[in-house]
């Protein structure tokens, strides 16, 4: 069923993508993996929708890594790499360079001659950064010590990729790679003498820094004074294409040109328009290329030999688990945060795709070596979640709490009226306030470096589990008055909650929510005082827009108090009918409709005038007296 003309291949690789990926992002999965299984599911392997002309798709969708790189040289801004010299050589260096050479180490041992060992290391030394981020982001981890490690490590990583496609060609088979070749271009430096060539490339190179300092800039200013945005996105196509192609010309890697070009523009001022230009076409493009490498997995080999591949998605997990945790001790990082930053980069990365086609390409390694590689990539990041997963739920509960114990020996000899679990974003400023205005109070933290962190800082926090009772009794929890609870998961909060509700009835809690829907889970677990973290935020900027449009102060001041009471009723109504997704929708719906109408026609009727001629303190005490319960 392969057969079909461009119209049909694209429509075959886009309806996958549609279809794949959402289902993937629901599942946990992320986008990578989501294109990976809709690659895997159109190609010879699968529905056999796509065949060789898979191949073709594939020199297509190799430009998207170029976009890719350009992009992620214009994020990268000289004054942040150097802020974070430290953790990002130190950390990030260390890890590329030992966990290459541990997996160069085992190729060899494998019968693999040494170039090919190598390049087979450098490649599967990085990991997932679309994995990992998100991984972290959703369960609220990157503010932690082992979340900023990792952070620094994938930073790292992607910019290794630069240096890595400049070996590579040199440790080929021969002596020299093709890569010009294999796109079909003949270089410009072909037949020239060694010292020539290398003249050519400096030249080329000198070019693109220079006209992304003195010409870029003018050109787009230029293109902008016509206020044809399609012209603008034509010219950053143009840029990016361009340069590509004129390294391909000088024998170099498109890529490393263009990743130059966006170092050199990050401080540009049109950096963000390039960015908003070349996202979608990036994101698309590269979308087909995961696809394409989903398509050209060897499930036959997977099949015939799944004891090979399970060793080897054994051994590079094992490998990059040690290499990371052994970097982790040494940069001393707390047991419990070491086992996170190991568990969570222990696997192969979507540059390795790029790669092992670029070393292909080049003569570096044989397809008989890329393809049952190609698979352990592909597996070790599909199960990167499960890893995650394993860490979170018997590693740390069993291993991971051993710091726990450490901290627990030294004993909370103080009773306080409030307890605040969760020292982050949002527990810091209200416990800070709580202690200014001399209200004692017990803080407890699960992360143990933040915890020393804050006694550096001269804050009194002590490390451990709120939704332990043993540690709420030591915090002392049984004649406390108060519990706030701040921490970051949505689930450990409503863990201690109920904690403390079985436990500690007389405790009035009160429970940060990240949401509507957090809010409305607490207020079914019995929580009265929920407050919703930007809610407050978002009013006192509505406040401000108000005043900028030439609303008095206690105007907008009033209108932001009735619409927080509304709100406020309405999310404690609901709360009730959110399981019913129909009838919660009806009534949102009809809640929305009667808040506005209502505040429109105290505008029309004139603002209150009677109140809004002086600040007499009758009006102020009515408009803005708390509500007694």
């Amino acid at each position: 069923m392969s057969e079909g003309g461009f119209f049909y291949q694209a429509f075959v690789y886009l309806a996958a993508a549609v279809v794949a990926v959402p289902i993937a992002k629901r599942l946990g999965l992320g986008s990578v993996l989501g294109y990976l299984i809709a690659g895997i599911a159109i190609g010879p392997f699968g529905l056999d929708f796509v065949g060789e002309k898979g191949q073709d798709i594939m020199h297509f969708a190799e430009f998207g890594v170029v976009m890719m790189l350009f992009l992620v040289g214009l994020e990268l801004e000289p004054s942040l790499v150097w802020r974070m010299r430290s953790p990002i050589l130190g950390l990030g260096g260390l890890q590329v360079v030992l966990t290459a050479a541990a997996i160069a180490l085992c190729g060899v041992g494998l019968g693999l001659a040494w170039p090919s060992a190598m390049a087979v290391g450098l490649i599967l030394a990085l990991s997932s950064t679309a994995i990992v981020l998100q991984t972290l982001s959703e369960k609220g981890l990157m503010p932690t010590r082992a979340g900023q490690s990792a952070f620094s490590v994938l930073l790292f990583q992607d910019v290794a990729v630069i240096p890595i496609l400049a070996i590579l060609p040199l440790l080929a088979v021969g002596g020299s790679g093709h890569s010009a070749e294999s796109h079909g271009a003949t270089t410009w430096v072909e037949g020239m003498p060694g010292w020539a060539q290398t003249m050519a490339v400096l030249v080329a190179v000198g070019a693109v820094v220079l006209a992304g300092r003195f010409l870029v800039a003018p050109v787009f200013r230029i293109i902008g004074r016509t206020r044809l945005r399609e012209l603008f996105t034509a010219a950053a196509l143009l840029l990016v294409i361009g340069i590509a192609l004129l390294m391909s010309r000088v024998g170099l890697s498109p890529a490393l040109g263009t990743f130059l070009a966006g170092v050199v523009l990050a401080n540009s001022e049109y950096r963000h328009e390039l960015e908003t230009d070349i996202q979608p076409f990036k994101g698309l493009l590269l979308g087909l290329f995961f696809i394409a490498v989903g398509a050209s997995v060897d499930f036959g080999l997977i099949v015939a030999a799944p004891g090979l591949i399970a060793g080897l998605v054994a051994t590079l997990v094992a490998v990059k688990l040690i290499v990371l945790l052994a970097l982790g001790r040494l940069f001393k990082l707390s047991l419990d945060q070491n086992l996170l930053f190991g568990f969570a980069l222990a696997q192969g990365g979507e540059f390795a795709f790029v790669l092992f086609s670029f070393a292909t390409q080049n003569g570096v390694l044989a397809d008989s070596v890329v393809a049952p590689l190609v698979a352990v990539v592909a597996v070790s990041m599909a199960i990167a979640p499960l890893l995650m997963l394993v860490n979170e739920k018997l590693i740390q509960p069993r291993f991971g709490t051993r710091e726990t114990d450490e901290r627990e020996a030294d004993e909370i000899r103080e009773e306080n009226p409030v307890i605040v679990a969760g020292f982050g974003r949002f527990g810091h400023i209200l416990g800070r306030l709580l202690l200014a205005n001399g209200v004692g109070t017990t803080v407890l933290d699960v992360d143990s470096d933040q915890v020393d962190l804050l006694r550096k800082l001269g804050l009194k926090v002590f490390y451990g589990d709120a939704s332990r009772v043993d540690l709420l009794r030591a915090a002392g929890a049984d004649n406390a008055k108060v519990l706030v609870v701040a921490v970051d998961a949505k689930e450990k909060a409503l863990e201690i909650v109920r904690t403390a509700q079985e436990h500690f009835p007389h405790l009035r809690i009160l429970c940060r929510a990240y949401g509507r829907p957090h809010a409305y889970d607490l207020l079914e677990a019995g929580v009265e005082h929920v407050y919703r973290e930007t809610l407050d935020t978002s009013l006192r900027v509505g406040v401000d827009a108000l005043c900028m449009l030439g609303y008095r102060r206690h105007q907008a001041l009033r209108a932001a108090r009735k619409f927080r009471r509304h709100d406020e009723d309405a999310v404690r109504e609901l709360a009730g009918m959110w399981k019913d997704r129909k009838a919660y929708v009806i009534r949102a719906r009809e809640i929305i409709q009667s808040v506005e109408r209502m505040i429109r026609s105290e505008v029309e009727q004139g603002r209150h005038p009677e109140l809004d001629a002086a600040w007499d303190a009758t009006g102020l005490i009515d408009e803005y007296g708390e509500r007694r319960d």
